[in-house]
């Protein structure tokens, strides 16, 4: 298994090496590959980056708990990343080539070339912070995966990853994870198949494994523990906050960023389709594992829900496969949080310092700091990688999705409008989450809806004020 295992990683890490030969040695290259990436590769890539550990560890841990309900959540969040999709990525895209900005902050801040600096330093500011913990949850998810599989310490897959981010940053920028992610991505979709399929033949077929989750109390209930109100009406609240939350891809620079880079806006149809093809695929299949590991592993309340998978891949699978698995949950989410820490770099290389820095030399070793600074996160965090991810995720797409949407669809806010919806949105998933709200409605909802409320009132303000002074000048 060991020797699978390493081989695996190395081939993934040859394909991130080798990208190197293709670096160009500027910050356009570095942070987007030159905005030359093929429509193929940025679909993978970006599906691969969605999911990573989340979708291995994260959300494999939380079907294994919520059982059949926690399908509304696979729905309901496929359902709003193909809608934001169909308004956002295109314009976002043309916006970027437009500008000539490397960053997301950078684009958003001068999406009609208004130059809003300080809306661009906020930004930065609040992707430091989310996108440093949203890394150290995928460096989490690498060293659960090791200490199962490997009876490694659980700080040792993190110094592994730490190890490997920075040797990607050394090569070729975004490239690099960018590759590798493409390589995983399909290794992914292998691995969790031949899980998938081992399983179900071990448990007898579909009609047996289907009578022990029917055994297992609540297990198969479609509608959710916890939900707002009661019956129908609670479910449609609870299947449209996890629609904020695909959604919410709006707001993730390392996702967005695979877009930014694409060779060509009229590409972009088949980037959604490479994308969405993979993306359903895989979360049907990590849904089905999860509703699996669930007959293989009964002791609830003693397991950390989060080692499902790689429990569960080390009792039905040959080693070699182990170790597929080993390194497709281990690379998947060094490489994204590799594209977490490269957007953290331009964070403060690009968007923060009120000198922007264009020596690579001068980026990577900011990668390296950003990359030591998660490892400390992971070592010293004890939350659940799903929790960490959700956390993250909601904090960010709150802060800016209000305000890509208002752009992508024409509106032309103030720099003090934007921060204020910035702020709102912030603070609104933060508080909404720290009175443990989220327990029932995603906190993505009324972050990002709040901020939208933002930009309406002030564009109405604008409008009344406008009709006041038009006519005060006809009284005249």
């Amino acid at each position: 298994m060991i020797y699978s295992f390493i081989g695996f990683l190395l081939f993934f890490a040859v394909i991130g090496l080798s990208s190197s030969f293709f670096s160009r040695g500027t910050k356009t290259d570095y942070y987007l590959a030159n905005g030359e990436v093929p429509a193929w590769l940025v679909g993978l890539s970006a599906v691969a980056t969605n999911n990573s550990g989340y979708m291995f560890i994260g959300v494999i841990g939380y079907t294994y708990i919520a059982g059949f309900s926690s399908i509304w959540l696979m729905i309901g969040w496929i359902c709003g990343d193909f809608i934001a999709s169909c308004y956002v990525h295109r314009r976002l895209r043309d916006a970027t080539h437009a500008s000539g900005e490397v960053s997301y902050a950078g684009v958003l801040s001068n999406w009609y070339g208004q130059n809003h600096r300080k809306v661009q330093r906020l930004i930065g500011l609040i992707s430091l912070l989310f996108l440093l913990t949203y890394a150290s949850a995928q460096m989490i998810a690498g060293s659960k995966a090791l200490h199962v599989l490997l009876d490694w310490p659980l700080w040792g897959g993190a110094a592994v990853g730490a190890i490997l981010i920075c040797l990607y940053c050394f090569t070729g920028g975004i490239r690099a994870p960018i590759w590798t992610d493409a390589a995983q991505s399909m290794v992914m979709i292998g691995a969790m198949g031949t899980l998938f399929a081992t399983a179900l033949i071990d448990q007898g077929g579909i009609a047996n494994t289907l009578d022990k989750m029917y055994a297992i109390e609540g297990f198969t209930d479609w509608f959710p523990r916890e939900l707002p109100v009661p019956g129908w009406g609670g479910l449609l609240i609870f299947t449209v906050s996890w629609i904020f939350a695909g959604l919410s891809v709006i707001g993730q620079p390392h996702v967005m960023v695979r877009f930014m880079a694409l060779e060509g806006s009229d590409k972009m149809r088949q980037a959604r389709t490479w994308y969405y093809l993979w993306f359903i695929l895989f979360y049907c299949m990590a849904t089905a594992v999860g509703l699996l590991s669930r007959v293989y592993i009964a002791d609830v309340g003693g397991f950390d829900a989060e080692l499902a998978l790689p429990t569960m891949a080390m009792e039905l699978l040959n080693p070699v496969f182990v170790g597929l698995v080993l390194a497709g949950i281990f690379a998947a989410t060094m490489s994204t949080a590799d594209s977490l820490l490269l957007s953290c770099s331009a964070a403060i290389t690009h968007d923060v310092l009120p000198y922007k820095l264009e020596k690579t030399r001068l980026l990577k070793f900011t990668t390296v700091l950003m990359t030591f600074g998660a490892l400390l996160l992971a070592l010293f965090n004890n939350q659940s990688v799903f929790s960490l991810v959700i956390f993250s995720w909601s904090g960010l797409a709150s802060a800016f999705g209000p305000l890509l949407l208002v752009l992508s669809f024409g509106g032309k806010p103030s720099q003090l409008t934007s921060i204020t919806a910035i702020f709102v949105g912030f603070v609104t998933a933060i508080l909404w989450r720290h009175f443990e709200l989220h327990n029932m409605v995603y906190e993505g909802l009324p972050g990002i809806l709040s901020g939208l409320l933002v930009f309406y009132l002030a564009q109405n303000f604008t409008r009344i004020a406008d009709w006041k002074t038009t006519n005060a000048e006809s009284a005249r």
